[in-house]
């Protein structure tokens, strides 16, 4: 049981570097390349395959990223900006939603019931990001799919 809990924080841990992202998009630039020159019915589906790879590393390079919702709704870059932290992780609120303000927002994982006033909002936040398959903050200590539960309940 102790080493699943490891094997899970580990790949947490390597799903978080941003070293990590920007070599596997680099990994899989380079596989698409090779696939190229070998598959050439195939040719036309690279070539987007790649431009679009090399888009995602171009983002990532800059660790810049938008909230292509918000991006809809307010057609607006500037305010559709994602926020991320030194290490290039995305920024969440306390509703879970990912977002542009580095002052209220932290990693999803950095979140425990000491930042929530509720009961409610916990359990918000605990489902946006995931439930129980997801609770890498361990707001459910007993897996019962309730977070927080020493909170108070709120109005």
């Amino acid at each position: 049981m102790v080493k699943k809990t490891e094997e899970v924080s580990n790949f947490q841990k390597l799903r978080g570097s941003h070293k990590f992202r920007i070599g596997l998009i680099l990994f899989l630039m380079a596989v698409v390349a090779i696939m190229f020159f070998v598959w050439e019915k195939a040719r036309i589906a690279l070539v987007i395959i790649f431009i679009t790879l090399f888009a995602a590393l171009g983002l990532e390079v800059s660790k810049n990223d938008w909230d292509l919702k918000k991006l809809i709704e307010t057609k607006s870059f500037q305010q559709s900006k994602v926020s991320r932290d030194v290490k290039g992780n995305i920024l969440f609120d306390k509703l879970g939603n990912v977002t542009t303000d580095k002052t209220l927002g932290k990693k999803s994982d950095d979140y425990n019931c000491d930042d929530f006033s509720t009961q409610p909002e916990a359990q918000a936040f605990f489902l946006k990001v995931g439930g129980v398959g997801n609770d890498v903050n361990r707001l459910d200590g007993d897996k019962d799919g309730k977070a927080c539960e020493s909170l108070p309940t709120g109005k």
